[in-house]
């Protein structure tokens, strides 16, 4: 299906960080089109803006998860680390999103290229530790998502991350996925963390050619989604939560089935496969979310100190959400007839 010229136009009237993304995947545009939009991202607009703000020692905000003058005892700890795992935080307060993994993250995900931040894998190697137990950075730390984080943004920058890989390995729960909270005991995966997780091997993978153990790791936690249709607990059948249907951007750590369905796509480029039929109930419910306009509303903003906002208002369209979306919908649909068997 042609995308709406209209909304296209729409699209494409966006900061060097989207537009790129939408030329490639929405427009069809020729690959010296996009790549040139692609390489204005160090240089002006968003990402350029958060490269200037990056600390002499190669950190933001001079720390690793967390700002350095971030109070653990205050009101921003109170809800941060359940932020961190994708849960409900407690409104005007909550994970800032200001220092190092999340700064690199946004900078990852919206295609910097890594020569724009060379050097950065060196200077955080030598000063940059994990607020958890004072661990190297380049080593990870305890908890899935960020190992996730860090896995794909040290593959991205050159970095040797191939024991966080291994750690993926070790900490895989019986079911399938992972769990951040396994340090506390939990022995069942969450729809949150084994999404993160998913997405760090997956880039780990593309960039790497990744081993076989850990393509296997990856169809294990992708079935683990896939059998609850990325929406519904295993057991009774019913929606897992109400943070399923909620769109926002940025994603951060938090779980959707835009977020979800999104993901399968580019796992399924990756492999070289049509869509999983099970994906069905996810994208009938990103569907449900469009406007008759095609865009899509921005539901929330994630509480949590920001550089500056990259997104619009809750309740104004959103041309991240309505790229995501209209990107996942224009792939289930095109690939119509030619999805696996269950």
């Amino acid at each position: 299906m042609a995308v709406d010229p209209s909304l296209l136009n729409w699209l494409l009237d966006s900061d060097p960080a989207l537009r790129w993304q939408v030329e490639r995947d929405l427009a069809g545009a020729p690959r010296d089109i996009w790549e040139a939009t692609r390489d204005r991202l160090a240089t002006e607009g968003l990402a350029a803006r958060l490269l200037a703000l990056q600390d002499p020692d190669g950190q933001w905000a001079g720390g690793a998860f967390f700002p350095r003058d971030f109070d653990f005892h205050g009101p921003e700890a109170t809800h941060g680390l359940e932020a961190t795992h994708g849960l409900e935080a407690a409104e005007g307060a909550g994970q800032p999103w200001t220092a190092t993994t999340w700064t690199l993250n946004t900078l990852r995900d919206w295609g910097l290229d890594a020569a724009a931040l060379a050097g950065t894998a060196e200077l955080l190697a030598v000063n940059s530790r994990w607020e958890y137990d004072n661990l190297p950075y380049w080593g990870g730390e305890v908890d899935c998502c960020i190992n996730a984080y860090t896995l794909a943004n040290g593959v991205w920058l050159g970095a040797d991350v191939s024991g966080i890989a291994q750690w993926f390995l070790d900490h895989r729960m019986a079911d399938g996925g992972w769990n951040c909270e396994w340090v506390e005991g939990s022995t069942r995966s969450s729809f949150h963390s084994t999404l993160n997780a998913l997405k760090g091997l997956l880039d780990y993978e593309a960039a790497t050619g990744g081993t076989s153990r850990l393509r296997a790791a990856r169809r294990a936690g992708e079935e683990y989604l896939l059998q609850r249709r990325l929406l519904r607990t295993l057991s009774t059948g019913e929606i897992v939560g109400p943070w399923v249907a909620r769109f926002t951007y940025p994603f951060r750590s938090f779980y959707s089935a835009l977020n979800a369905a999104d993901y399968f796509r580019t796992a399924a480029l990756h492999d070289g496969a049509a869509p999983d039929p099970r994906l069905a109930d996810a994208i009938e419910l990103v569907r449900a979310a469009r406007r008759s306009d095609g865009r899509w509303l921005q539901e929330r903003r994630h509480p949590g100190r920001v550089w500056f906002e990259v997104d619009v208002a809750p309740g104004e369209p959103s041309k991240w959400l309505t790229f995501f979306g209209t990107r996942v919908l224009e792939w289930w649909d095109g690939a119509s007839g030619q999805l696996r068997p269950r």
